[in-house]
């Protein structure tokens, strides 16, 4: 890209997560929103950019890039036309409905040479950051165990997809991005409490590769908005509370005792607690930086498609889980 020149993006997808990215892609340094698709148009009548009903539309008004937040399930055709023209594209979460769409996607990207990315938010959450960098620095020791909990009322924007891909996949990822280690087991339970095809609830036991054991629970059936990650370790937990971006550590108490039945009752007792203050900048601004930067060819740390193709990886492997009910094995990653 030559000096001064803007990159040109496109968006996929006016739903309520589009409109974010529109919101964020019309005041992004160094871009400039040029096009739109949406079979609706411009049904808020707010943007600058003109919005098209076709992928080839947007194709043929020349991009850079391209961010694609139409539903799940139509991921896979629109990414791979937009890696057959030769477009860069940062997909939201989940990068397809199924392992074989997720495979196809990364392979087309792969071939053609474009930078392509998944919009795991999370990743760029303030709290989970810091989290990450705690963790990395050996903060808490040997790690235990990572607890979530998301739920919340449910989004009508939703209807190709139940909670497992829709919101536990963001679970799936931040565990394993913040441990640095991969899924090698899963057993979990859904229901379907709402009447719908999909599952709306689900609860998860898991286990990574370095014997740390998982629990996610994910519904979007509670008016009880809830975003809590907790990971326990041997030096005490952080709580991660990614609604407010609030990390807090809880430290184990180093505390003497004469008492012969308290010494031999090898346990922890509650110590000192620390909130930490983060600077706390919009996590879809980050995530948007980042993918400018890796599409102008600087280092950048994104979510690729084979992070993102792992994740619906486990996802499947939890909905397998579910109605065999069995604990799933889940191998090895292949490395490209």
């Amino acid at each position: 890209m030559s000096e001064g020149r803007k990159l040109r993006a496109g968006l996929i997808g006016l739903g309520a997560m589009g409109r974010n990215h529109a919101r964020v892609l019309s005041n992004l340094d160094g871009v400039e929103l040029v096009g739109v698709v949406d079979p609706a148009g411009d049904v808020t009548g707010t943007l600058r950019a003109p919005v098209v009903p076709e992928v080839s539309d947007l194709i043929a008004l020349g991009v850079d890039y391209a961010v694609v937040a139409c539903p799940t399930a139509l991921h896979e055709k629109v990414g791979l036309e937009l890696a057959a023209n030769g477009v860069c594209a940062l997909i939201e979460k989940p990068l397809a409905q199924s392992v074989e769409a997720a495979t196809k996607l990364v392979e087309a990207f792969e071939t053609a040479g474009l930078v392509a990315g998944v919009g795991h938010i999370e990743r760029y959450n303030p709290a989970l950051q810091s989290l990450r960098t705690r963790l990395e620095a050996g903060e808490l020791g040997e790690v235990f165990q990572v607890v979530t909990r998301r739920q919340g009322p449910f989004p009508h924007r939703i209807a190709d997809v139940g909670v497992v891909m829709d919101l536990a996949t963001h679970d799936i990822d931040l565990t394993a991005w913040v441990t640095g280690r991969e899924y090698t087991s899963v057993s979990a339970h859904t229901v379907s409490r709402s009447g719908r095809l999909h599952e709306d609830m689900v609860a998860v036991v898991g286990q990574l590769s370095d014997g740390t054991m998982v629990n996610h629970l994910v519904n979007w059936l509670s008016p009880l908005k809830e975003r809590s990650t907790v990971v326990t370790g041997d030096k005490g937990c952080f709580v991660a509370d990614t609604l407010t971006a609030d990390l807090t550590f809880y430290a184990n108490a180093a505390i003497d005792t004469e008492w012969e039945a308290l010494r031999a009752f090898r346990g922890v007792a509650e110590g000192d607690m620390v909130r930490f203050a983060i600077p706390k900048r919009e996590p879809l601004l980050v995530e948007h930086e980042r993918f400018r930067d890796a599409v102008e060819g600087k280092d950048s740390d994104i979510v690729t498609l084979r992070q993102g193709l792992r994740t619906v990886d486990v996802a499947g492997a939890v909905l397998r889980s579910a109605t065999e009910r069995a604990t799933v094995a889940i191998p090895p990653a292949a490395r490209s």
